[in-house]
């Protein structure tokens, strides 16, 4: 039940969620060390600090969405801050990808001597990019017109609408994402080094895609309340944008 607002802000209630988060990533970290080197327990360690994590990050999610939609406390100013949050987290994923192609265009165009002068590496065989590559850029910015297409239908107030605009985002990126498996599975280790940055945050946009499908289906996005489903969508079309540039530098300007 929502609850009256007498203010334009939302007073956070005391929570346990920010120390355990912290202890979990302690746990997490030291584990993974132990592990590496390795001493005993480190795989303990890290399955347990990994755990944590994992449960902190689900309740504590729990809570903001429970504050915004059951209670009602993140109106339109306090809805400004997880935008730009998501903004900003946008922005240093622009700054890692942009580190990314500088680095590929480094190696491309002067190779060094330890790889051969050469690139690709002496040894080392390209994909061709008019295969598997070809065939999953139409499907990525395909799912962004899909989820755009959920957009406006949260917007006009079209609830089943939206839920089937998500689910062809979902279908399409897990489209996606096989086929970028089965290049994988064909692909040798150099192949799967330069291309799991951007599968991998596929697959993230895919888990937080398929979280606003469920809360559409429940009927915690409105119009006015759809914060998360915004982020989302930003964030998608961050990845089909940043597929577009993997595709012609990496696939196809990297394998010549």
């Amino acid at each position: 039940m929502i609850e009256s607002q007498r203010h334009s802000y939302h007073l956070v209630d005391p929570s346990p969620w920010p120390i355990s988060g912290s202890l979990g990533a302690l746990a997490t970290t030291v584990g993974g060390v132990m592990y590496i080197h390795p001493f005993q327990g480190g795989v303990s360690l890290l399955s347990l600090g990994l755990r944590f994590l994992q449960y902190t990050i689900f309740v504590w999610w729990r809570d903001v969405l429970r504050e915004s939609t059951l209670e009602g406390h993140h109106t339109k100013v306090v809805q400004l801050g997880p935008r730009y949050g998501s903004i900003l987290f946008i922005v240093s994923e622009v700054m890692f990808f942009f580190a990314f192609f500088w680095a590929s265009s480094h190696s491309s165009l002067a190779p060094a001597v330890e790889i051969g002068g050469i690139w690709p590496p002496k040894g080392i065989g390209v994909l061709d990019p008019w295969e598997i590559p070809f065939l999953n850029t139409p499907i990525l910015p395909s799912s962004g017109a899909a989820v755009t297409w959920a957009h406006h239908a949260i917007l006009a107030g079209k609830e089943k609408r939206a839920v089937y605009a998500l689910v062809a985002t979902v279908l399409l990126a897990l489209v996606f994402t096989g086929f970028q498996g089965m290049e994988y599975y064909q692909a040798n280790l150099f192949r799967i080094l330069r291309n799991d940055r951007a599968c991998f945050h596929v697959i993230i946009g895919t888990l937080f895609l398929i979280i606003c499908g469920i809360r559409q289906y429940l009927g915690h996005l409105t119009k006015e309340h759809h914060v998360g489903f915004e982020a989302a969508a930003w964030y998608w079309h961050f990845v089909d944008v940043v597929w577009l540039f993997l595709f012609v530098s990496i696939y196809w300007w990297g394998g010549i």
